[in-house]
């Protein structure tokens, strides 16, 4: 029997029993029986290993904040934008602390995903709130407050605690209106006509100056030694009469804002009506120097179809252009005494004559015409009407050959139809300098000079400023009863 069992011992793989009376299992299933132990242990682990590796995640929460400015006005608007893609959010707060007080505006808790939705990712992700502050409500003063953010997540770290997000702002509470005082006393201003007012503020970094009508005319220190010292130019458009609507205005870096009238008295005035009529001569000479391109170009259009074209979308986009540039300006007073006009001249066309348009015996157009023309003898040499700096020297459209010269203030004049110019922007140039020569550029019918005066970005009366007892009556006598100019 022994001898049996060894026999069938020896045997490779044969399972059976030992001479010690073991039972012995063949070497191949052996291994499986440890491959299907690792597998389970596996299966096991990996799930456990994801859950362990996921709900422990280290990245803290996302914060956004949205805020209009630094400063807390009587009412405030917050955007805040919390998210947490790994774990999902826990908890959001948010306050607001002053003077050691602390008012909380949003405490919100969010529940964890549940265990049997671990694969479906975190319960909140993502929210946006939209938090209105209400300075009076929260009882704040003026001053400084502070924005304090806390934002938690749903992670198992820091014994469940989570990752946690702080963000804190500093903000000035400012709810007062900022205040001003009119210094300069009397305002007669005429329609197509230009005024000045000087004022003063009790606060910094004021947006401020002089509304007419929906017009806005930027106010600024400089003037004076004094920088709550503001001075503004302001001007009626051809159209704005009396009954316009004038008054001072200021916004601080909060939002919050006046607006303060003051005296003034408007003079109507009544403008000329004036016929050109358009012949095919003109048209011949003018129209080939005008490229159409774009919207404007029509390959098919005849000489009169490209000059309505031009005397209509052109001109709007060429004075849009010019009366753009006087916002390059300076607070200083750079022009001394009456504006010059050109020597020798006849004037041609007047300011804000309204113009009618005739071809062929019949109406086909109307403009206006926002400035003076002036005929000498031709290409005479233009000069400065004022000392000032060029802020414009090139060619505009129907203007020609067009110089612009800042005076200070946003108060600037205007030189077109030129057949030279003899500067560049950034020149500084005093009066009676030469600028350049007349000429018949742009929609000239003949050699001459087109001069105006810009204030801000409209057109105003020149023959204001080309007299002397104007400029002293509305503009010097008030600057001198406040003070000398800023040297």
């Amino acid at each position: 029997m022994a001898n049996l069992l060894k026999k069938i011992e020896n045997i490779p793989n044969f399972p059976g029993v030992t001479s010690h009376g073991e039972i012995r299992l063949p070497r191949g299933m052996i291994g499986m029986k440890k491959i299907l132990f690792l597998l389970i242990l596996v299966v096991m682990a990996v799930p456990l290993i994801w859950v362990l590796v996921h709900k422990y995640e280290g990245t803290a929460p996302r914060v956004e904040v949205s805020l209009p400015s630094l400063y807390l006005k009587k009412s405030f608007e917050m955007g805040l934008d919390a998210g947490d893609p790994g774990t999902g959010l826990r908890n959001v707060q948010v306050s607001v602390v002053q003077q050691g007080n602390e008012k909380v505006l949003l405490d919100k808790t969010y529940p964890p995903s549940s265990i049997l939705n671990l694969l479906g990712g975190p319960s909140m992700p993502h929210e946006r709130f939209t938090l209105n502050i209400e300075v009076d409500k929260l009882g704040l003063t003026d001053g400084e407050a502070l924005i304090r953010i806390r934002v938690s997540d749903n992670s198992w770290r820091s014994w469940n605690k989570g990752n946690v997000t702080y963000f804190e702002q500093k903000l000035i509470v400012d709810s007062t209106p900022p205040k001003i005082t009119i210094l300069s006393k009397q305002h007669n201003v005429s329609k197509g006509g230009s005024g000045l007012v000087i004022y003063r503020t009790f606060e910094p970094d004021l947006k401020t100056g002089v509304k007419v009508g929906d017009n806005f005319f930027p106010g600024y220190p400089g003037m004076f030694d004094d920088k709550e010292i503001y001075a503004a130019f302001f001007a009626l458009d051809y159209t704005q009469g009396p009954g316009t609507k004038i008054r001072v205005i200021a916004e601080d870096a909060a939002g919050n804002s006046i607006q303060k009238g003051f005296y003034h008295y408007i003079r109507d005035k009544k403008f000329k009506i004036d016929t050109l009529n358009i012949s095919d001569r003109f048209l011949g000479a003018k129209m080939p120097d005008f490229s159409m391109g774009g919207e404007h170009s029509g390959a098919d259009d005849s000489m009169l179809d490209k000059f309505l074209k031009v005397n209509g979308a052109v001109r709007k986009a060429n004075v849009e252009k010019v009366l753009a540039a006087p916002s390059d300006t300076v607070n200083q007073v750079l022009w001394k005494g009456r504006f010059g006009r050109l020597a020798g001249a006849a004037t041609r066309s007047g300011f804000a004559d309204h113009r009618i348009y005739r071809y062929n015996g019949k109406e086909i157009d109307r403009a206006v015409h926002l400035g003076i023309d002036l005929a000498s003898t031709a290409q005479a040499p233009v000069k400065a009407a004022n000392s000032g700096r060029v802020i414009m020297a090139e060619a505009v459209g129907i203007f020609g050959n067009t110089i612009i010269l800042d005076h200070g203030f946003g108060l600037a004049s205007l030189y077109s139809h030129l057949s030279s110019m003899a500067v560049r922007p950034g020149d500084k140039v005093g009066k009676e300098d030469i600028l350049g020569n007349t000429g018949l550029t742009g929609l000239a019918g003949g050699d001459h000079l087109h001069f105006s005066i810009i204030v801000h970005n409209v057109f105003v009366n020149p023959v204001e400023w080309w007299d002397a007892s104007w400029i002293k009556n509305n503009i010097t006598s008030k600057i001198e009863a406040i003070g000398t100019l800023k040297n």
